[in-house]
């Protein structure tokens, strides 16, 4: 199978090579997951989603749910370099991003500075419990997972790419803790629910765990793969209409005139901008590891969740009623309407896609 061309950007793949290509990664990861994670197989797909779009993700889940085992695994298939930060109260930025340190040499006795690397030097980071850390370190964070780089001393360096923040919240026990503003949580492309697993599921994790198999992963996708993925999703067409329904979605949430009586009542403020790009943007990595090069608007409902409920705000009558966000959102997906699909988008989107640059 022929590679992008870097020297003119173009791609000698077809269409369905590409789209094969996308999901064979997806196929593959989930495979090797399976190995050691039971269940979960929504929760992986919006991992692989995060990971194919090149965003982040915020893991919500009680504890004792395998968070830390996912992400770990998840970096063990990938062949990436996996960094682990416990964030506590007394955590420091340098402590994340690195800091600086006087070498001396010794043959001279000259004296300079030295950057040494922090955590976050690495492709997938797992930030465990980012909200129990004061704002200041949670900052030093947005700047890495934004600008994929960090600051120190007034000299920027630049991060591994591919860069990934995987970020755990622990819903319980929340006093002493810093939660996230909302400017950080929009940083993150998902937010992603982790819930109990099945009776049938734990019975077989308390099989795996009695039976102490050494379970080996293979590193079944690199860096690369992950990087064509990238460019791949990024230039999957998307129909008209699509985007339109995508818009549609995130400008209801902002209590207009249009807008269902639900958001009014219980939301004090609406998903931004960066979520409509989101939802585009995860709707055509659920096409694509789905085998698809049509992105469709069950694409966009498909995603809906994990897109938007961090980045709609309750208000007290919400908390009163004991109205969550993802009710608001089942709401929205049963009333806002799709538009009227084109002709001409319908033959885009069954088109070859275009090639990644």
């Amino acid at each position: 199978m022929t590679q992008p061309d870097d020297r003119d950007g173009q791609d000698t793949r077809s269409g369905d090579e590409l789209i094969t290509r996308v999901r064979g990664s997806a196929d593959a990861l989930r495979s090797e997951i399976s190995k050691v994670i039971v269940g979960q197989e929504d929760v992986v797909d919006q991992i692989l989603m995060t990971i194919f779009c090149g965003g982040h993700a915020l893991l919500v889940g009680v504890p004792g749910l395998a968070k830390t085992l996912l992400v770990s695994t998840i970096a063990r298939a990938m062949d990436l370099e996996f960094s682990r930060v416990q964030f506590t109260p007394d955590l420091m930025p340098s402590d994340i991003t690195g800091t600086e340190v006087i070498e001396e040499d010794k043959s001279t006795g000259r004296r300079e500075l030295r950057f040494v690397p922090g955590p976050v030097f690495a492709n997938v980071l797992l930030a465990d419990e980012i909200n129990r850390t004061p704002p200041k370190t949670q900052a030093a964070l947005l700047e890495s997972m934004q600008e994929r780089q960090v600051s120190v001393g007034g000299v920027r360096h630049e991060l591994p790419d591919p860069f990934f923040v995987l970020a755990t919240q622990n819903p319980l026990e929340q006093e002493g803790t810093y939660p996230l503003p909302e400017a950080q949580l929009d940083r993150f492309m998902f937010q992603i629910l982790i819930r109990y697993p099945s009776e049938q599921e734990e019975l077989e994790v308390m099989r795996r765990s009695a039976s102490k198999e050494e379970v080996s992963i293979d590193a079944v996708v690199d860096a690369g793969a992950i990087k064509d993925a990238r460019r791949i999703v990024r230039h999957c067409p998307v129909p008209e209409y699509v985007l339109t329904y995508a818009l549609r979605l995130v400008r209801a949430t902002r209590g207009d005139a249009d807008s269902p009586d639900v958001v009014r009542d219980y939301l004090s403020w609406g998903a931004g901008p960066r979520a409509s790009e989101a939802l585009v943007h995860a709707a055509k990595a659920h096409a694509l590891i789905r085998g698809s090069g049509v992105v469709t608007d069950a694409d966009v409902r498909s995603v809906a969740h994990p897109v938007l409920r961090h980045r709609v705000l309750t208000n007290f009558n919400a908390e009163a009623d004991q109205v969550t966000p993802d009710s608001i959102i089942d709401t929205l997906l049963g009333t806002v309407p799709v538009t009227d699909e084109d002709d001409s988008d319908r033959r885009l989107a069954e088109g070859v896609l275009r090639s990644p640059a």
